[in-house]
């Protein structure tokens, strides 16, 4: 396997997340270099390359855990034997940055336009969840990469974590029978009940966001969704706006940062499988008060799987990280935590190298994040017309009125 020389493109707050998991790779002799680094501002990018070269780290903005507030690394610290250059336009970077592919880590608005740009280029892309801005824009990335027969995947991160995966292996195995139904709600969160979500305003926008939760966490949410339980084939949905007003507040509480917000805050979603499984999912980043978390819970015809356990109709209860170390193959081990990685990052990451490697798709492919992303855009089609929305209708553009002004925005 020949060395994948890759630029990474947008050096913002889910930077260290993704060093994080390149580190990994690298330590454990992945033959990957990092030998380029984008960011508008020349200081952003330098605030990775080196100790001591850029500003400091970023304060942590975010709930414990999540990704965005992920360690802040230097890549010299983890990788010595190859230099990284630093660029203040990707389109400089294509030209003459020495880069068999491109990782972008810029807001939704800006991936078409970088993706058809490096897929032109003859380089492999991979690019922070949503896949685009729209539907059209995310279908015109896909055929790109399909006739240019370039690798081209998103950062559906959710379907690489241990948790997920041995859920997965669980339910193909049987243990709770045919699948009926899936619940997953998170109803205030650590952005309710009008924080600007993540320290970014871009993501109150439409144009620039294309919806909220709907979007920005629907994906994931539905990505999950289709991999346990297979094809959403209709959605039928409310999306709701409770804060008109989305703001950033001191230590004080003094508020010293305001945004109008254009799009949902709050959705509530009922999704029909294909093999005739149902789906329940809402989420907010408004409502005041307690949050209120139900987390994933799959039921089937023998049982379900609810707080990491399968739970059967004798009211058997086995951990399903138990049951996953003790009956899945090697070779399913292997398959699903190659030399034993577990950290969602690294994984994905390994995901894309392999598959330009080995001449094949991601599992979160540019096909599987048009699928997700049509799924979520179905949610919001669903709320303006009050009736399920099909997602192939969405997903082919029959239906897209709500989409119309972003496309039209961006010239698609």
């Amino acid at each position: 396997m020949t060395k994948i020389k890759v630029g990474l493109v947008g050096c913002g707050r889910i930077m260290p997340a993704h060093l994080n998991g390149y580190k990994m790779l690298i330590e454990k002799g992945i033959d990957v270099r990092i030998t380029a680094l984008v960011a508008r501002k020349k200081e952003d990018a330098l605030r990775f390359r080196k100790r001591g070269e850029g500003p400091p780290p970023r304060v942590a903005v975010g709930p414990p855990g999540d990704p965005l507030v992920a360690p802040h690394v230097w890549i010299y610290d983890f990788q010595k034997d190859v230099d990284v250059e630093v660029y203040t336009d990707y389109r400089e970077m294509l030209r003459k940055g020495d880069v068999d592919a491109v990782d972008i880590y810029t807001p939704p608005y800006l991936h078409h336009t970088m993706v058809l740009d490096s897929i032109a280029a003859g380089k492999h892309v991979f690019v922070e969840k949503p896949l685009a801005v729209s539907v059209k824009a995310a279908r015109m990335m896909v055929e790109a990469a399909e006739k240019e027969g370039k690798v081209l995947g998103v950062a559906e991160v959710l379907r690489y974590g241990p948790d997920t995966r041995m859920i997965k292996w669980t339910i193909d195995q049987g243990y709770i029978g045919e699948v009926q139904m899936i619940v997953n709600a998170i109803i205030g969160c650590y952005w309710s009940p009008d924080k600007i979500a993540a320290g970014t305003p871009w993501r109150h926008k439409k144009v620039t966001a294309g919806g909220g939760p709907s979007i920005d966490v629907g994906v994931h949410i539905f990505d999950m969704a289709r991999y346990y339980c297979g094809e959403i084939e209709e959605v039928e949905g409310v999306t709701k706006v409770f804060e008109n007003i989305r703001v950033t507040r001191d230590e004080s509480g003094n508020i010293i940062n305001k945004v109008d917000n254009e799009v949902d805050d709050t959705f509530v979603a009922i999704a029909k499988f294909d093999s005739g499984a149902l789906g329940l999912f809402t989420f907010s980043w408004a409502l005041h008060g307690e949050p209120t978390v139900v987390d994933t819970v799959i039921y089937g015809s023998k049982g379900c799987i609810k707080n990491k356990t399968l739970i059967s109709d004798d009211g058997t209860r086995i951990p399903i990280k138990e049951l996953f170390e003790r009956n899945a193959s090697k070779e399913v081990k292997e398959r699903f935590f190659p030399m034993g990685i577990t950290d969602w990052f690294a994984l994905e990451h390994l995901d894309f190298l392999k598959a330009i490697w080995e001449n094949t798709q991601m599992e979160t492919s540019g096909r599987e994040g048009l699928r997700d992303l049509a799924v979520s855009y179905a949610l919001i089609e669903s709320s303006r017309l009050k009736r399920a929305v099909k997602v192939d209708d969405v997903e082919s553009g029959k239906i897209g009125e709500y989409e119309k002004e972003i496309n039209a925005y961006y010239g698609l």
